[in-house]
């Protein structure tokens, strides 16, 4: 079982092999140097065997012992090179691939799908991103050091030592088949505690995360030690799958150094019954004592690797899980082209449930024409944002029911879609950077000090007309930096009012053929709402809009409304056609109405 699972280990390096190749010259200079300072190590015992031999016979100079100094300082010189040398080029290379490992990893986190997302842990991922990947690049390089290292000192000093006095070596190295089962029974156990050790990390990041993105919540509901308390337990549960590991780790090199150290007492006695009898020199033993000292570093260096190499291989199958996870939701290798003459959305029969439950979507048959104003109006749970979703593709819609100008948004090239739509969701996220950077997010502008005074201008330009549109210019110029004010994590600093008209700023800034409004008006007031409609409605041209919402205030001046109940559209048509119906369109009409009349009373 042990021997399996090391097996196994050593699979999964198999997606490090590019990255090995790619910088092999840098390996192989570095384990060049390093098979250098092993032999520079082999042979200053030999110095000291002379040296010894030497001052026992009693005949000899000073001379000769400085000249056996001056070699030795001589080969620790080489040694010292060579060790920075193979430092640099090893533990180099091992920190180059876990950069391009992390980078390649964010990048196809980015990739995926949204429904990945509603699987994951953020702080699963974090940890993912993080110690495993440290846990990769001391595998390869501290790890490959320790087998490259280990293997060559331990065949060079048992050569040596059995050339020496094969009698004296033979007992010397009992011990050694027993420190090889040490290795392969604990190594396997080794593993399966580390990656218990991850995985409690990770449950213990995602409580970070989570405590301190809803901090308001928190503080709001003063749930502060309640937090406390289970930060406190998925920490204590960490620590106890450390200790775990440690205990094990603590019980591994101890029984590996005491295996190690019966080889010294082996050669005190057997040795020293060699050089009595006249078949050692004193120089010999010293020179088997020295080499016996340094037998012990490839001993534990082979525990050390197991080790490495177990840690290793759990944190590199956690992250080729994510790097070999697919999009759900992906671009066609040829994607087909838009039709600037088709109708702006067609929807054909869409029915849609999520995996995890029941229908939300359910026959729903629309068309909207280039420049058309439609709002939609429901029930919270009535299928309004899924319906959303399905239109920039982040759900996948059956194949046929929905075309975003004449072409099925499955066949569109997924980045050429969601780039011509400026959407504003329900949760307007902000990130934690100026209300500035937040505006101009779609523009993929570089760093202000890198862009041209053309790019600047323009964007100051575009960030001044969408403010205004947005009804955020007023509250722009109360704010001490300005549009340079950061906002704190998620927009902390901001009302939900300022935070929603940000998101609507946002969304207009890249002129987008398609505005999608998802309930982005519900924290602002009437007449900062009517000042938005006002302004979107006096640059509609061209511009299709979807606008959802509870209130029908926000729809009145919607081309078509949409009326949603349990995933049907229940009503179609206009403001006023609807309000003649009667239906559940005028009923809500009249509940906000006489709500309003009573607030103004």
């Amino acid at each position: 079982m042990p021997h399996r699972s090391f097996k196994v280990s050593l699979g999964e390096f198999k997606t490090l092999l590019p990255y090995l190749v790619q910088y092999r010259r840098h390996y192989i200079l570095g384990f060049g140097c390093l098979i250098i300072v092993d032999a520079a190590q082999v042979i200053i015992p030999q110095f000291m065997r002379r040296a010894v031999d030497l001052i026992a016979s009693g005949s000899f100079t000073w001379q000769q012992i400085g000249t056996l100094c001056a070699g030795m300082v001589g080969v620790m010189a080489i040694i010292s090179l060579g060790r920075f040398l193979w430092r640099y080029f090893i533990h180099g290379s091992s920190r180059r691939i876990e950069t391009e490992i992390r980078e390649k990893l964010f990048e196809h986190l980015l990739s995926l799908s949204y429904d990945f997302y509603q699987k994951q842990k953020i702080g699963d991922l974090m940890a993912r991103a993080t110690n495993d990947l440290n846990a990769v690049r001391m595998s390869i390089g501290l790890g490959l050091v320790a087998l490259v290292d280990g293997t060559i000192m331990a065949a060079s000093i048992l050569v040596i030592i059995f050339i020496q006095d094969a009698r004296t070596a033979a007992f010397a190295v009992l011990p050694l088949p027993f420190i090889t089962v040490s290795i392969l029974i604990f190594g396997s156990a080794l593993g399966k505690r580390f990656k218990k050790a991850q995985e409690t990390y990770a449950a213990m990041s995602d409580t970070v995360q989570e405590t301190f993105a809803g901090i308001r919540v928190v503080k709001s509901f003063v749930k502060e030690w309640w937090f406390i308390k289970k930060f406190a337990d998925t920490n204590d549960d960490y620590r106890e799958a450390n200790m775990a590991l440690v205990k094990l780790y603590g019980a591994f090199f101890p029984l590996v150094v005491f295996l190690s150290g019966l080889t010294t007492v082996i050669v005190l006695l057997v040795g020293g019954i060699r050089v009595v009898e006249g078949f050692m020199s004193p120089g010999d033993l010293l020179a088997l004592f020295r080499y016996l000292q340094m037998l012990i570093w490839p001993l534990m260096g082979a525990g050390f690797t197991v080790n490495m190499i177990q840690r290793g291989a759990v944190s590199l199958k956690r992250v080729n899980e994510v790097l070999e996870t697919k999009p759900s939701i992906a671009s066609l290798a040829v994607p087909r082209k838009p039709s600037e003459q088709a109708d702006a959305i067609v929807i054909r029969d869409l029915s849609f449930a999520y995996p995890e439950g029941s229908a939300v979507l359910s026959g729903i048959t629309l068309t909207i024409k280039q420049g058309a104003w439609v709002g939609i109006l429901g029930r919270t749970g009535s299928g309004k944002s899924t319906l959303i979703k399905a239109l920039t593709r982040m759900i996948d819609p059956p194949q046929g029911t929905v075309l975003v100008k004449g072409v099925d948004v499955r066949d569109w090239d997924l980045q050429e879609l969601r780039g011509c739509f400026g959407v504003t969701p329900q949760d307007s996220y902000l990130f934690s950077d100026s209300i500035r950077n937040n505006i101009l997010y779609k523009l993929k502008r570089r760093k202000r000090d890198e862009a041209s005074q053309g790019q600047v201008e323009q964007d100051e330009r575009l960030l001044n007309h969408a403010a205004a549109l947005a009804a955020l210019d007023t509250d722009l110029t109360s704010f001490t930096q300005g549009a340079d004010t950061p906002i704190g994590e998620r927009g902390l600093t901001l009302s939900g009012g300022q935070k929603q008209r940000t998101a609507i700023a946002r969304a207009l800034i890249g002129e987008p053929e398609f505005l999608i409004l998802d309930d982005a008006l519900s924290a602002v007031d009437a007449e900062t709402e009517k000042r938005i409609l006002t302004g979107l409605l006096a640059e509609r041209t061209g511009k299709t809009t979807i606008i959802v919402s509870h209130r029908v205030s926000t729809l009145r001046n919607a081309d078509y409304v949409l009326v949603l109940d349990q995933g049907r559209i229940i009503e179609a048509g206009t403001p006023l056609e609807l309000i003649a119906g009667g239906g559940f369109y005028a009923r809500t009409a009249a509940l906000q109405q006489l709500d309003q009349d009573s607030s103004d009373v």
